[in-house]
């Protein structure tokens, strides 16, 4: 069984340990784990996975947030993955920092590597995990927050919360995604 995991951001050493990267570093932790590592291949840092039987295609699009689409799409065509087995991985300005939430579909929310996967696939039918980075930011400096590294103060938090997510990835895979959202869905952790 095959899987297509997903974690959204953008290249670039200027946005690296960002917000809005951390589908990055939830790709980069759950490839570590796995003792795998990233290839630079099409539209995409591809590693390979293996656990428990599965196999797990990991991508990091290089095509910017705002076509991430065009990756998810040419990596579930190449590997023959079917939708119900992607999962994309990314921030989430509507929750709050202490907070992941699991869906199985579901509207963008504005979040324009959401938007660009819903169109590339015609669908907003493909399983997704949101990462909770808050919204503490002055009124029209959205796009600067998003873009910021993390506080000292939030590192702890955000690296339980990527362990999580690696966990949530391998039960995603063993038990399928239902059981996985009774298990995990809108986890909550301790500031």
């Amino acid at each position: 069984m095959k899987y297509l995991i997903a974690g959204l951001g953008n290249i670039g050493e200027e946005y690296r340990h960002t917000r809005h990267n951390i589908g990055f570093d939830v790709a980069d932790a759950f490839v570590a784990k796995h003792n795998a590592s990233f290839d630079n291949d099409r539209l995409a840092e591809v590693a390979t996975c293996k656990w428990k039987g599965k196999t797990f295609i990991v991508i990091k699009p290089t095509t910017y947030m705002n076509l991430s689409g065009r990756a998810v799409k040419y990596w579930m065509d190449k590997e023959k993955i079917t939708m119900e087995n992607v999962l994309v991985i990314m921030d989430e300005l509507a929750l709050p920092l202490d907070v992941l939430r699991l869906r199985p579909g579901g509207s963008d929310a504005g979040h324009n590597g959401l938007k660009s996967i819903q169109e590339s696939l015609g669908s907003n039918q493909y399983p997704r995990l949101r990462f909770g980075i808050g919204n503490d930011y002055p009124k029209g400096r959205q796009a600067d927050f998003v873009l910021s590294k993390w506080k000292p103060t939030e590192i702890p938090v955000v690296q339980q919360k990527i362990n999580a997510c690696c966990d949530i990835i391998e039960s995603f895979a063993g038990i399928g995604l239902a059981r996985t959202m009774n298990e995990y869905n809108k986890m909550i952790f301790p500031l």
